[in-house]
């Protein structure tokens, strides 16, 4: 407790990572260093893995925290690395493990915003995947350091048995994968982020035998034997360096034999391995005593893995390698919050409470960020998670919770309640604490019913809420789900609630037909959001769940020919109207939160002046985005001189938020339409062009303006990452065909035989898409999908056919509309 007041000294890091690649496996020897696990058990328990469902199919779920507290020795870190800011060799460390699924990538973004340092996972076999690229850009989006470790070097001893130059060429082409991603994505205000194996911001692992190293390590092992300093040692253990052994000279050329890495630091763990699994006991023993190592009897009597992980647990320990890295490299949240500050806070540069980020002040006001919602130990009470920036935060304080739609100055989305109790995060359990100051992570409980996923909790009046998380991908997937009996329907909307709040990704939302539908990111997440709702917030009540549902977008090809006019129900306004699409460009840079509504007027009318080609004029008119204030669909205004205009532009508003929610083929959200307003002849008199006059009559008039602009649908595409070996790549193409998916990239993996494929894939053809490769390529193919953008489906809705007749009067049909598409003359009137 007494170092949480010391921002200097705590490391706050998130482990990322591809599916499978170690995360879980890694953090154990973590934990185990700290002396909560036994060193016997570390790597098989998965301490972070807290849920029934995530030790049995062996995969990260949730993510989950955890505090360590590490005494460094003088031996481990020397004086002269020791960061500058340091005072005293204890350390706590708050680790996140993370999922590295796909499908949970929103747990990731939760977890990356509260931390400062991320350790990159990468299997020394598999390489960088795309999964991994993700996540890292997501950390570099949020100014986070990286270090990374190479994991599953066993693998490559054991069932590979590899030679040291293809180990080597290995190690080379990941970490240049890795700095390739770093420096594409990098933040001008961080400097160079990339990592190198000499400077030590690189480690080779293998967490399941709990073992790893860097390579500074090994330099100190042979600094005294050579007689040259521990840095000179270590810039040679990498890249082209050769020592000839009959000479004894360094030479920078020379056969691979003789390459510095494979000779002084592959060479005698192949050694270790070899004797140990071929049971040469005295060969062994006479390495051990080389090497210093003292084990117990009982240890020496194992056989074959077993005593290789003891032998390696005891020479190379993995939490020495990683701590190292971690508190060298990493930054302490005093050093970090400099840099992060201005992108985490949405109010102005000067005031107080950007100023106490920035300085980490614990006597500042409080500035919480909560990130996510725990699930308790009660049923159906959930622990905000986050990180206190600034401040102190304690027991039974006055706190203002302000929700993601606060805005200052308002009074909506904002609370003031006070904090039932303080804990801190120990993977399976809660310890309670008094108060913990900036820097650290911590638990609240007792203002669960204010916050719905995330927040800002502050004590200072005038504070602006820190940002909200972008996430990387969005929820395609819907299902509606119904009780069995009927008089379980409270429960279940209570139970949907409570689901909306433990998850930060999926929506919840009810249509007008009455269902309630879940939304999530793919098949895996809606799988175990629907087990979660059945099993924990409902206390196993049955439920009916439909199949899972697709949700389109609609959008136009071209402008309106003729602008289209509609009067008001009392036949005394008039609105003429016209729109076209915007363009994939623009529609993405606006969905990327590029151009905002919050945006400075003439900046933004210049930039689409400039980029878009837009009329300078016009762009600085625009009134309004949607759906949901920030959605891709715009509405311009484009009159000249008309009277009573700005009377009626909130109502207008209204009915385009109406309008690109619920669009006219078949209710799904517009995207990438905008709507221009050319002219409006009103009453004079006021009460005759109130909001009940001009709402319907705009939404008539936008309705008919997209159904004369050539409308289509967009449906969601699936970017699948497949690995297989060669033999599986015809199966590949036939389930690929057979659904409408089409392969844009394959390549080798130098040094293995499994073919990298990319494809896209239609969300609506993709549920069932994994039993159905697995049985045409016996089960060799590993389909990984992410949701990539919108596609455009060429055929036209408004002509009879199939996809008329089919798909859209399937959709309306269950919404509970009219199978029809409704006719044109419905919105568009004669003068």
């Amino acid at each position: 407790r007494a170092l949480m007041d010391q921002a200097s000294q705590i490391r706050n890091m998130s482990v990322i990572a591809h599916v499978d690649h170690g995360k879980s496996t890694l953090t154990d020897s973590l934990v185990a260093a700290a002396g909560i696990i036994s060193m016997a058990s570390a790597g098989d328990q998965r301490l972070t893995d807290t849920r029934a469902d995530e030790a049995e199919r062996g995969i990260t779920i949730k993510s989950t925290g955890i505090s360590l507290y590490n005494e460094v020795s003088k031996e481990e870190i020397v004086d002269e690395k020791m960061p500058k800011d340091s005072k005293g060799r204890e350390f706590l460390i708050n680790l996140i493990d993370s999922p590295g699924h796909v499908d949970f990538s929103a747990e990731v973004t939760a977890a990356l915003r509260i931390t400062d340092g991320a350790l990159v996972v990468v299997d020394c076999i598999d390489g960088v995947s795309v999964q991994t690229e993700t996540v890292l850009r997501q950390a570099l989006g949020e100014r986070i350091k990286p270090v990374l470790t190479i994991n599953k070097l066993d693998r490559g001893f054991l069932e590979l048995q590899l030679d040291w130059e293809s180990f080597y060429t290995g190690f080379v082409k990941h970490v240049e994968n890795v700095n390739v991603i770093i420096s594409t994505y990098r933040d001008d205000a961080m400097g160079d982020l990339q990592v190198f194996p000499e400077q030590g911001t690189v480690s080779f692992s293998a967490g399941l035998h709990g073992w790893a190293f860097t390579l500074p390590q090994f330099a100190k092992m042979y600094a005294k034997k050579f007689g040259v300093s521990e840095d000179k040692m270590c810039e040679r253990l990498w890249g082209e360096n050769y020592f000839n052994p009959a000479e004894k000279k360094w030479t920078k050329t020379g056969d691979t034999a003789h390459r510095a890495f494979n000779m002084f630091v592959l060479d005698p763990i192949g050694k270790i391995v070899q004797a140990t699994m071929n049971d040469q006991a005295d060969k062994l023993q006479k390495m051990l005593t080389a090497l210093n190592i003292t084990m117990k009897k009982e240890d020496l009597e194992l056989k074959g893995k077993p005593l290789l992980k003891r032998t390696m647990q005891s020479w190379l320990p993995a939490h020495k390698a990683l701590l190292e890295m971690m508190i060298i490299h990493l930054p302490s949240p005093f050093i970090a919050q400099r840099y992060r500050a201005e992108l985490l806070y949405t109010g102005p540069k000067d005031d107080v409470p950007f100023n106490a980020i920035k300085a980490c002040d614990p006597n500042g006001p409080l500035m919480l960020y909560v990130s996510k919602m725990v699930p308790g130990a009660d049923k159906g009470r959930f622990i905000a998670f986050g990180r206190v920036f600034a401040g102190t935060v304690a027991a039974g304080n006055k706190i203002r919770i302000m929700g993601p739609n606060y805005i200052p100055g308002k009074k909506e989305d904002l609370y003031v309640k006070s904090i039932q109790r303080v804990v801190i995060f120990m993977g399976r359990r809660q310890d309670p604490v008094e108060s913990v100051p900036c820097g650290n992570t911590c638990g609240m409980v007792g203002i669960d019913q204010f916050i719905v996923k995330t927040g800002t909790l502050s004590t200072h009046d005038e504070a602006y809420p820190l940002k909200d998380m972008k996430f990387s991908v969005s929820p395609v997937v819907r299902c509606a789900v119904e009780p069995k009996n009927p008089q379980d329907l409270p429960k279940l909307v209570e139970g949907l609630k409570r689901l909306a709040k433990s998850d930060p990704m999926v929506v919840i939302s009810i249509e007008e037909s009455g269902e309630h539908i879940v939304a999530g990111a793919g098949e895996l997440h809606m799988e175990i959001c629907l087990k979660d709702l059945q099993e924990d917030f409902m206390n196993g009540a049955p439920l009916k769940i439909s199949d899972p549902v697709v949700s389109y977008r609609e959008t136009v090809e071209g402008e309106t020919q003729e602008e289209c006019m509609s009067k008001s129900p009392n036949k005394h306004n008039r609105l003429y109207f016209k729109c076209g699409p915007l363009g994939e460009d623009l529609t993405n840079v606006i969905d990327n939160g590029d151009i905002t509504p919050r945006d400075d007027v003439k900046t933004r009318g210049r930039r689409l002046a400039d980029d878009y080609g837009w009329d300078v004029d016009v762009a600085r008119k625009i009134w309004g985005f949607g759906p949901d204030v920030t959605g891709p669909n715009l509405i311009v205004d484009a009159t000249k001189a008309v009277q009573y205009l700005s009377e009626i532009k909130d109502s207008v508003v209204g009915g385009f938020n109406w309008v690109t929610k619920e669009a006219v083929l078949c209710e799904e959200n517009m995207r990438g339409i905008c709507f221009s307003v050319l002219d409006v002849t009103l009453h004079t008199d006021a009460i005759h062009r109130g909001g009940g006059q001009i709402i319907p009559t705009a939404r008539r008039v936008m309705y008919a303006c997209e159904m004369l602009s050539q409308p289509r649908l967009m449906e969601p595409m699936f970017l699948v990452e497949i690995q297989c070996p060669e033999a599986a790549m015809g199966g590949i193409y036939s389930t690929l065909n057979r659904r409408r998916g089409h392969v844009f990239e394959e390549n080798q993996r130098p040094g293995t035989p499994l073919y990298n494929v990319k494809a896209y894939l239609p969300v609506s053809e993709s549920f069932g898409f994994d039993s159905d490769l697995r049985a045409q390529t016996g089960g060799q193919a590993f389909p990984q999908c992410v949701f990539d953008h919108w596609q455009l489906m060429q055929s036209d809705p408004l002509e009879p056919g199939k996809f008329r007749d089919e798909l859209i009067a399937g959709i309306r049909k269950r919404k509970g509309l009219a199978p029809e598409i409704p006719p044109l003359d419905r919105y568009k009137d004669k003068l």
